[in-house]
């Protein structure tokens, strides 16, 4: 490589759960450096969530949690090109990139459905993934048959 890597940079906690992972999330959810109406955003969303499921025991974070674990994906299919024929090769994702791309998916999903303001979409996906129902699971389950059907081409591997 011609050039250094870039430098990780420090991501710092949220103020109200102290989580890195929270932040993180809000990063993708903000529009034009708008953080606070991004952080609004997700904590009226996640007391939405715990309206939602009064009866469950766990906390309106732990839900997301659990959420966001039921939609990330574990494999991805990659185009690689052999000879004159492109193949889709299956490969693991590596798992900062795990966090990223089912981040990103809930946040693409929740834009998606119908819903008034952006913590009401938000917060009903955030519900649907714990189900393990809506969009961003049903990417993640595209993603993993994909997956499946191309494991013949898993001997491509970079």
């Amino acid at each position: 490589m011609r050039k250094a890597k870039p430098k990780k940079r420090q991501i710092l906690p949220d103020p109200v759960f102290g989580d890195v992972k929270v932040t993180r999330f809000v990063n993708h959810l903000m529009y034009d450096g708008k953080k606070n109406t991004a952080f609004e955003i997700f904590y009226s969303a996640l007391e939405t969530v715990k309206a939602k499921l009064p009866n469950e025991e766990k906390s309106a974070l732990e839900i997301w949690k659990a959420a966001l674990d039921n939609i990330t994906p574990q494999v991805e299919v990659k185009s690689r090109r052999v000879g004159g024929a492109t193949f889709q090769v299956p490969t693991e994702i590596r798992p900062d990139r795990k966090e990223s791309v089912s981040m990103k998916n809930l946040i693409l999903y929740s834009r998606k459905r119908g819903g008034k303001t952006m913590s009401d979409k938000l917060s009903a996906e955030i519900v649907d993934a714990f189900n393990s129902q809506g969009g961003a699971y049903k990417r993640k389950e595209d993603m993993h048959r994909m997956a499946e059907a191309n494991r013949a081409f898993a001997h491509f591997r970079f």
